[in-house]
């Protein structure tokens, strides 16, 4: 018997009260579905409502955890660049209400909840040339920032900012410079360089952030979140604002900013790194643990955690730099779909739907991001306009020619969290079978809100329709998502489940080498062969511990559980002794028992099949 990855030992089910609707009676809560399909047959269509049932399922079942809490949400959304500013504010004012109604109403809109705006000019300009907020002629210099000014922001993006936030009270707002202004760079130029390595640079830079955060305060937007640099390995930018800015020169500008901003506006925090979630070839390798390298230094007290983008690597980096530093937030800020010359409209959407819902929606979220933010919240129907930079790049949605605005895929990606999960929610646990590279399963990640509802999102990752369970402790429902298709489950209900969490971190499986547990991520275990007598999973939970319930969740391949099995535990690990048997009859076998203490548990396949035996998930509930 080999073992092919971890076992995911996760904690147990411990629901928090909460108010349920008066025509929903205990125990049979009423659950509001939504769902976005890739052929845009649906589109966030509210389909008939379902009930949690006593039944146990033979499918895969997603158990939803509120006992177990990770990150706090900050909120979902995109970036009103110059570009998308440029066509909002210029399109018929009722459509252009219509539209921001549809962008930012919690209600009748999808309720956008954070917005990353750039600090001066980036790529999405609609201006002829790049700008900052304090350009001299070549050649002068303006340390005293006398020059400084946000006039070209009070035209067009600050009303909109402004309108954004009456439509959303609970909008939060992040800064991001693409360039400080080309009298601070080695080059003279907004377009690539360094910032001069001068104290004084250091300095007039910092305040240079400081003063773009006062004069958005003053103009009615506040600044949650700042990062110093947009993607400061990226040493090649193409005609568009940008700056290779080293570690060493961030934990400078860093260590000058952190004290002039905790003065001038302690709300602000500041996010470290701002770029890929792994080091793209184009610009270079010297530091690929950039943002190691900064929560490392003495900027780091300054710095509330790391911001990622989506164009190089994937979201597990998150989660790495989560183990390293886990008092450090994470921030996933930045993500363009992409559309290819030739590419039809209706592929456009059913790959950024698909490719966003995995990585973007749920590969985030459950990587300990607080946010997940696309890149324009709206392009004309060229990908523009922009000067420099994307030429393929898409929208939440897309101003026509004729006037007209029409949502795209990125709108319903970002919708399905932002409509739902309120910021203030925390990300809760739930078994997720899919992975963001793609293995045709269901993936999904569940959140509880501050008012105490649930919302389950889940993505069908195979082109076929797919059946799976939602479990809550002591009751269960049944859902089949069509191929493709992105849904969100709400509910609200008083539930308290009769067992109590056992925390599993750390605990270990074997045979064939045993290896950590995170009891986060789901993975797998299987036998690699067919189902024969005397295969078996062993556990050592590190200490003995108590329990009453065991689930043994065999995940997303049909037919792959223990066609009979035998539970047995041991204090030593080599004397046991058996304390239950059975027979499997699904992908989800619940083993309950008398209160037992033990250190470890084996659960021995004692049947034939000719299914392999896998495990996605071994639960203990005391």
């Amino acid at each position: 018997m080999r073992t092919t990855a971890i076992v995911a030992l996760v904690a147990a089910l411990t629901a928090v009260p909460a108010a349920e609707p008066a025509s929903s009676a205990p125990g049979s809560a009423r659950v509001r579905v939504w769902v976005t399909t890739p052929d845009r047959a649906e589109l966030m269509h509210e389909r008939p409502r379902v009930t949690f049932g006593k039944q146990r399922s033979a499918h895969p079942t997603i158990v939803v955890d509120p006992g177990r809490r990770y990150q706090e949400v900050d909120g979902f959304g995109a970036s009103i660049t110059d570009s998308s500013a440029e066509l909002l504010a210029n399109l018929p004012p009722a459509t252009r209400a219509d539209t921001m109604r549809k962008l930012f109403d919690p209600k009748t809109g999808i309720g956008v909840s954070f917005l990353r705006q750039p600090v001066g000019s980036s790529d999405f300009t609609a201006a002829k040339e790049h700008y900052t907020y304090d350009d001299v002629p070549a050649g002068q210099t303006d340390f005293a920032l006398r020059h400084f000014s946000i006039r070209h922001d009070e035209a067009k993006i600050l009303p909109l900012l402004r309108e954004a936030k009456r439509l959303n009270p609970r909008l939060k707002v992040m800064a991001t410079p693409w360039s400080p202004p080309a009298w601070m760079k080695t080059n003279n130029s907004l377009v690539g360089g360094q910032l001069k390595d001068d104290p004084g640079i250091y300095d007039a830079y910092a305040r240079y952030l400081v003063k773009f955060v006062q004069a958005y305060a003053r103009a009615g937007v506040p600044v949650d979140f700042l990062s110093v640099q947009n993607e400061p390995q990226n040493r090649k930018p193409d005609a568009y604002p940008g700056t290779d800015m080293p570690v060493a020169q961030q934990v400078r500008v860093i260590e000058a900013l952190g004290p002039k901003l905790a003065q001038a506006s302690p709300r602000t925090k500041i996010l470290g790194f701002d770029h890929n979630w792994a080091t793209h070839p184009n610009d270079g390798t010297a530091e690929a643990d950039y943002p190691y390298q900064v929560l490392r230094s003495k900027a780091a007290k300054w710095v509330a955690g790391t911001a990622y983008h989506c164009y190089y690597g994937d979201p597990s980096a998150q989660a790495a730099l989560h183990t390293a530093f886990p008092d450090k937030g994470i921030w996933f800020t930045e993500c363009s779909g992409s559309r290819g010359a030739n590419d039809p409209p209706a592929k456009v959407f059913s790959d950024t739907l698909r490719w966003h819902a995995r990585n973007v929606v749920l590969g985030t979220t459950r990587n300990w991001a607080r946010s997940a933010v696309n890149w324009n919240i709206a392009l004309d129907s060229t990908g523009g306009p922009h000067l420099g930079g994307c030429g393929t790049c898409t929208g939440l949605v897309t101003v026509q020619p004729d006037g007209s605005v029409v949502t795209d895929a990125e709108y319903y990606t970002i919708g399905h969290l932002s409509k739902f999960v309120k910021p203030g929610a925390r990300r809760i646990g739930s078994t997720s079978f899919g992975t963001t590279g793609w293995n045709g399963q269901i993936m999904d990640a569940a959140f509880r809100n501050p008012d105490g509802s649930t919302a389950l999102v889940v993505h069908n990752q195979h082109d076929d329709p797919r059946s799976f369970a939602v479990d809550l402790g002591d009751r269960t429902f049944e859902y089949t998502l069509p191929g493709g298709a992105l849904a969100t489950f709400t509910w609200t209900t008083q539930h308290r489940s009769r067992l109590d969490q056992v925390p599993l971190t750390g605990a270990t499986a074997s045979p064939d080498g045993a290896a950590a547990i995170d009891d986060d991520v789901s993975t797998r275990w299987s036998n690699g062969a067919a189902q024969a007598p005397g295969q078996f999973l062993q556990v050592d939970l590190g200490r003995r511990r108590d329990f009453r319930r065991v689930a043994v969740d065999s995940g997303g391949n049909l037919g792959d559980y223990a066609r009979d099995w035998e539970l047995s535990v041991s204090d030593d690990g080599t004397s046991w002794r058996s304390i239950a048997s059975g027979e499997g009859t699904g992908q989800l076998t619940t083993i309950d028992v008398r209160r037992t203490t033990a250190r470890y548990l084996r659960i021995t396949s004692t049947g034939s099949a000719a299914n392999w035996w896998s495990i996605a998930d071994f639960r203990l509930y005391n």
